[in-house]
């Protein structure tokens, strides 16, 4: 039988870290709802116990059901019938298991029918899910409404909504429109309050909906008239069972097919208020798509694993010339760096979440009594980390997911572009994740922000007085040099106090960053256990190659050449 979180040695390893601990007291309030409820944990060690089982069950449920699904899924996709979206039958038996198993609303606290589970697992088995099938990830880790919803909304509201998830409640982000793609303070569609109906009125048109037709939707909307930009736009929610929404059409894709995206005609649609109005992108979509970036970090990674095992087992089975192709040196190491680029973005991938996590918990502590100072200190301080890390993870999970699903489709050779093989779709389902939930490039314009406020500076610095083991210090001494490399890079750009020179190389800037960020974070995985040491030797002797032509770049670009990159 496959199980898709027991076959990862990783998974286990990125779980049981020395915050765990930190985490899940925080999570649950120091256990404090073990008397109240039956499967709530009694301690620390019970907490991650639960983990343990819950993640086996999702990878087995990945590994034997969803991954079997997959392809016809992927052949039949979903369909409009009489303005309702009908899943494609293995998408309907996925989600059919996982609401049977209770694995829906992980996250949400116990009262609404959650596991309340921290941040991490929930990404892990988001990972789990999309390596089995990345078009159903979405399906299901649109749950990240029932947070926001959570987080924001009214108990009246809380109280409606949230109970449904556990009995499978499909959820979506109503946000882009025809003329208002990543440009969101640009949404045009109304709200408007009914005195007499005592409700808010939605009118207007949504476009690229991921799983448009879902029960409940989060809708961002213009509910100050004379308005233009995000201060005029709050966010609402809405019930799909007032019937007030006709889907336009189901967008035929590239890739992710069994994951429907419609556009949608809003008419008098009612819908409620979540939170304060002209708060809805200021503050409640930007803490949305922080999530929703942190899933396709997840999704990318899943996709990642699935693209890197289906190109290794070809390799080792395929037979030229008298051997496995896996015997050739531009076959393994192509392996090999894919291997260690999946090593990189995961530890990325759960380092923020983490960071995510503790912070969010403190958000939640805050709703009950008043934080201590050292208390409100440190969720400041992994905020602003989390708020740092969470574009770099969507840029690089995101590329690196298209370079390993890339590679695994050369290492098949011509048949990896035949339909015969998973890494085909594989390959196809890749590719949106470097473009919704913000491009790369709009990822770049986030992170960009941290660099010339100096917080990725501050999280090197702290880094390198980090103790490691001796027989890893050449590698921390590298990761020393490329980080001065990198401080004097930005100098060098700074020095023109030029904007546009500036936002030119703001990508290289990002990336050297990235690339010692990671470096450490490999460099940490490999002092706690030697299984990643290959993994950080390769990627920091590669990442240092990297920024060394950049730094060459940056270094020889002359100012007079940015114009001859215009049209």
């Amino acid at each position: 039988m496959s199980n898709f979180y027991t076959d990862n040695e990783n998974l286990k390893f990125h779980l049981h870290h020395s915050l765990m601990e930190k985490i899940v007291r925080l999570k649950e309030n120091n256990f404090a709802d073990k008397d109240k409820y039956d499967y709530a944990p009694l301690d620390y060690e019970d907490a991650m116990d639960s983990y343990d089982k819950i993640l086996e069950v999702i990878g087995e449920i990945s590994g034997e059901i969803i991954s079997a699904n997959a392809d016809e899924v992927d052949k039949t996709g979903p369909k409009l019938i009489d303005n309702e979206v009908v899943y494609a039958e293995g998408t309907r038996k996925n989600l059919d298991v996982l609401v049977e198993t209770g694995m829906i609303g992980m996250s949400l606290p116990r009262e609404y029918g959650g596991l309340n589970f921290s941040l991490v697992p929930y990404v892990m088995a988001a990972e789990i899910v999309s390596r089995a099938d990345a078009g159903f990830a979405n399906i299901w880790g649109l749950q990240d409404c029932a947070e926001t919803i959570h987080e924001f909304a009214s108990d009246e509201i809380k109280n409606e909504f949230l109970p449904r998830f556990y009995n499978g409640a499909t959820a979506a982000m109503d946000l882009t429109e025809p003329d208002a793609g990543s440009d969101l303070q640009a949404v045009q569609l109304k709200a408007t309050y009914d005195e007499n109906k005592g409700c808010w009125i939605l009118n207007g048109v949504k476009r690229f909906i991921t799983n448009g037709d879902a029960d409940i939707s989060l809708v961002l909307a213009r509910s100050e008239e004379g308005t233009k930009d995000a201060r005029g736009l709050s966010l609402f929610v809405y019930d799909r069972t007032a019937k007030a929404v006709t889907v336009r059409r189901i967008e035929n894709k590239l890739g992710i097919k069994g994951s429907p995206t419609c556009e949608l005609v809003f008419k008098d649609a009612p819908a409620k208020l979540i939170g304060d109005r002209k708060m809805g992108l200021i503050k409640y979509v930007m803490s949305l798509m922080n999530s929703a970036r942190l899933g396709v970090g997840a999704q990318s990674v899943g996709i990642a694993e699935a693209a890197y095992r289906e190109a290794l087992k070809y390799a080792q089975e395929r037979e030229q010339f008298g051997k496995s192709i896996i015997n050739y040196p531009a076959v393994y190491e192509l392996l090999t760096n894919m291997k260690v680029k999946i090593d990189a973005i995961r530890t990325l991938l759960y380092e923020t979440s983490r960071y995510v996590d503790i912070f969010k918990s403190y958000t939640f502590i805050q709703k009950e009594r008043n934080l201590t100072p050292d208390e409100r200190n440190e969720q400041k301080h992994y905020q602003k980390i989390a708020d740092g890390f969470t574009p770099l993870l969507k840029l690089f999970s995101s590329e690196y997911c298209n370079q390993i699903a890339y590679d695994a489709i050369q290492i098949h050779g011509g048949t990896g572009f035949m339909k015969d093989f998973p890494v085909e779709r594989i390959y196809r389902d890749a590719r949106i994740t470097s473009i919704y939930e913000g491009t790369s490039q709009l990822q770049v314009v986030a992170a960009i922000k941290n660099i010339g406020n100096g917080l990725f500076q501050k999280v090197l610095a702290d880094f390198s007085t980090k103790k490691i083991k001796p027989d890893l210090d050449f590698l921390k001494n590298i990761l020393v040099k490329m980080t001065d490399q990198f401080s004097k890079s930005v100098e060098k750009v700074n020095e023109h106090n030029d904007v546009e020179l500036y936002d030119f190389h703001s990508r290289r800037l990002v990336e050297m960053a990235g690339n010692v960020i990671i470096g450490y974070l490999l460099l940490f995985d490999a002092n706690r256990n030697d299984i990643f040491r290959k993994s950080a030797e390769i990627f920091i002797r590669n990442a240092r190659a990297e920024n060394i032509e950049k730094v060459s770049f940056i270094n020889n670009f002359d100012t007079k050449d940015l114009g001859s990159y215009k049209f």
